[in-house]
């Protein structure tokens, strides 16, 4: 059979013969989710040189990569106290710990996010307690937070998703005057600012993930815990290794938290490229927001008040059939994700298999709120409670933003928008 023949007067079709007739089939450039590879090969020389000085060195816990790393994320956000973990996850459950958070605490956290808030909260014995989400931000609501304080109230734990952070003003408020602790889960937001203060340190301690699709992505699981506080970062430490203090000897039952030294090391050679990355995803979130925009149905979310005067929160207008992301005010936003927001009933999955016909990657973050997992029925949560976080759980789809997307990607993803638009 012939090979299929490629004429570049028509870039977007495929012929192939095969017997009598020619086939035409659109041919799409495949644009994934997130390429690792565009970023981490570019500096595999680095990474090759970093590993074999770790594997020399023998020094495979703990040590000067480990305390080197911690010191240039410190000076980086600008916070006191910088302690590497082996996760995001653990660097909340560190946290937790380090507060003494347990059973009969409750800890306000959002229903819209990802699991490890909410799950960490609950493997200490404490009791999460969901509040609702702004239609805009995608992150916690403070007003929802403060009808949800209780006697039993230890921790408020916002999540600045999708590298923007929550509104902190109202929440830190509300934490000095109920006299409440503020942890933040910064798991996606590291250089995220609001009024100029870095994410993760405006709370009594905040925690970071270094997870591969990260913006700081690492190569494996990795976290920290940052902290102002002197005591709360000498808690957390002990506890990082056992609670032991001198070795062997526990006052207080810790775990295993610690991050290898090779993870550091590694992470550490993406650093000096780190405003690098979040420029380009900046640019890109700006590219998308400029053409997008300019197609019928597709609108973009600037406040709250906007959503409401379009169609009271919960609409069916049809001329906005895109919802699209924006930087709140007072925010720096360092785009973890770009999340649009497709309108109307099921048209949020109809467009993801539109997309990933054409060979473009997209992720549902997230598809169940927290109130509604099978593994908190027993908190026996009232139907209706949260609607904005189930209006955005069946709403939000994220396209691609890595830093490494070429124009002609984005094109390609702007193109099987306005496709699926004019379906």
């Amino acid at each position: 059979m012939p090979q299929p023949f490629h004429c570049t007067a028509y870039q977007h079709l495929r012929f192939d013969y095969s017997g009598p007739s020619f086939l035409n089939e659109p041919l799409f450039m495949p644009v994934p989710l997130l390429d690792l590879n565009a970023q981490n090969l570019s500096l595999e020389a680095e990474l090759k040189s970093v590993f074999e000085r770790v594997l020399r060195s023998s020094q495979f816990i703990l040590g000067p990569e480990i305390e080197a790393f911690e010191k240039q994320i410190a000076q980086m956000i600008g916070v006191k106290h910088a302690l590497s973990v082996s996760s995001g996850t653990d660097a909340i459950l560190l946290a937790l710990m380090a507060l003494d958070i347990k059973a009969g605490d409750e800890v306000i956290c959002p229903t819209y996010t990802f699991f490890a808030t909410a799950g960490c909260v609950a493997r200490t014995g404490a009791t999460p307690v969901f509040a609702d989400s702004c239609e805009v931000s995608f992150n916690i609501d403070p007003t929802d937070v403060e009808k949800r304080i209780s006697r039993r109230t230890k921790a408020i734990m916002p999540v600045h998703l999708f590298g923007q952070t929550a509104e902190m003003e109202q929440i830190l408020a509300l934490g000095r005057k109920h006299g409440i602790p503020v942890i933040e889960d910064a798991a996606q937001a590291l250089g995220s600012k609001y009024q100029d203060q870095s994410a993760g340190t405006m709370g009594l301690c905040g925690t970071f993930s270094f997870f591969p699709s990260k913006n700081l992505g690492g190569f494996g699981d990795s976290g920290m815990l940052v902290s102002n506080d002197d005591a709360v970062a000498a808690q957390a430490s002990l506890l990082r290794t056992h609670g032991a203090k001198p070795k062997y000897y526990h006052k207080y039952i810790g775990g295993n938290f610690r991050m290898d030294p090779l993870q550091a090391a590694l992470i550490a050679v993406k650093l000096p490229h780190y405003d690098g990355y979040t420029s380009r995803r900046q640019a890109n979130a700006a590219y998308y927001t400029e053409h997008l925009s300019k197609l019928p149905g597709v609108a973009k979310s600037v406040a709250p008040t906007f959503i409401a005067a379009l169609d009271n929160h919960r609409g069916t207008n049809p001329n906005v059939r895109i919802l699209l992301p924006s930087a709140c005010e007072n925010t720096y936003h360092i785009w973890n994700q770009f999340t649009l927001r497709i309108r109307g009933a099921g048209q949020r999955d109809a467009m993801r298999q539109f997309l990933t016909e054409r060979k473009i990657g997209s992720e549902i973050y997230y598809p169940i709120p927290m109130h509604r997992q099978e593994c908190f029925a027993y908190l026996e949560i009232a139907e209706n409670s949260y609607p904005v976080a189930d209006l955005l759980a069946s709403e939000a789809l994220s396209i691609p933003i890595y830093p490494e997307l070429a124009t002609s990607q984005k094109d390609e993803v702007i193109e099987a928008i306005a496709a699926f638009l004019n379906q």
